[in-house]
């Protein structure tokens, strides 16, 4: 598979850097519906002969202009890219999106940033796509930029069951995934993504509680990421050197046990013993078992988690 390109920013870029066919938008999630626009895009750099490249911003809109909400990424940048690059995305254009980008008209954007600074050959966007300060760029004015700057422009339809040109009904959104992951519903979540809500993280050290009451956890901090409904999960583990396995995973502050303060996932991995502190690994929630809980002893709550392991297992299929 060839390796996918970050470009960061979008000034004095190389010749080989230009001249792609692009889908803009935040793709946090990579869901169905942004899918859709990055296939459109593709669709037009086959019939070019041009790259195929998406554009994204860093921060995200939302943590720019409403940097007080909760966290609510779906993913991280590193999984954004390798996500990609399994879509055949050749570039990865990240803006910066800071006072002189977020000041920019509607048209000056599609000027200095998609003309002249990417020299962008065709762009795709989804069908409620907003750009320019104050949001007032649209796929209709895109169409116009286009057709008076020399590039093609395609409009994504919503998809998703009951979704309409007019983008009314069902569709499949970011929005959805962060309701679905907050009600705890991460089939629900997968169905829209097309794949299950992972976490991503360092393996923390901790106080080996677990190992020492039989079930060893690796715990990672949720940092910006959306935050799910608190409770057991039946999930999936990737490590680094691509080995998967399954286990089972609680989210939230272990109410049990003193001291936790800020919301951990902590995975249990089936059939696994091994040090991995401070290595990366990448945890898919699969299905929803029960919430969070807190046990008059460690001993109960021991025992609930062996309990749980044999109800993820069967899900699991391990």
């Amino acid at each position: 598979m060839k390796r996918i390109r970050v470009i960061r920013g979008w000034k004095d870029l190389s010749a080989g850097d230009r001249g792609a066919s692009v889908a803009m938008g935040s793709f946090d999630g990579l869901h169905l519906g942004h899918q859709q626009v990055i296939g459109l895009a593709a669709a037009a750099a086959q019939t070019l002969g041009a790259p195929l490249g998406v554009i994204t911003f860093d921060p995200h809109p939302r943590v720019y202009f409403r940097p007080d909400e909760p966290a609510f990424r779906l993913m991280k940048p590193d999984q954004q890219a390798r996500a990609l690059e399994k879509l055949g995305v050749d570039m990865l254009y990240v803006l910066p999106l800071e006072a002189e980008l977020a000041g920019m008209t509607d048209r000056e954007f599609a000027a200095r940033v998609l003309h002249q600074g990417l020299g962008a050959r065709h762009v795709a966007v989804g069908f409620d796509n907003s750009f320019g300060k104050d949001r007032t760029g649209s796929p209709e004015t895109m169409r116009a930029y286009g057709r008076e700057m020399g590039f093609g422009v395609s409009v994504a339809a919503p998809v998703g069951a009951g979704a309409s040109d007019a983008g009314e009904g069902d569709k499949y959104s970011s929005t959805a995934v962060r309701e679905a992951m907050r009600d705890g519903r991460p089939e629900a979540a997968a169905e829209i993504l097309g794949r299950p809500f992972a976490i991503e993280g360092p393996v923390q050290r901790g106080r080996q509680l677990g190992r020492k009451l039989g079930f060893p956890t690796a715990n990672v901090d949720l940092a910006d990421y959306v935050t799910p409904r608190f409770g057991v999960y039946a999930v999936r583990t990737r490590l680094s050197d691509g080995r998967e396995f399954a286990g089972v995973a609680n989210i939230g502050v272990n109410p049990t046990v003193q001291g936790v303060t800020r919301p951990l996932l902590e995975v249990w991995l089936f059939d696994f013993d091994e040090d991995i502190y401070d290595r990366i690994i990448e945890t898919d929630l699969i299905a929803f078992l029960r919430p969070e809980e807190k046990f008059e002893s460690l001993e109960v709550m021991t025992e609930q988690v062996m309990a749980d392991a044999r109800r993820a297992r069967d899900v699991l299929g391990v």
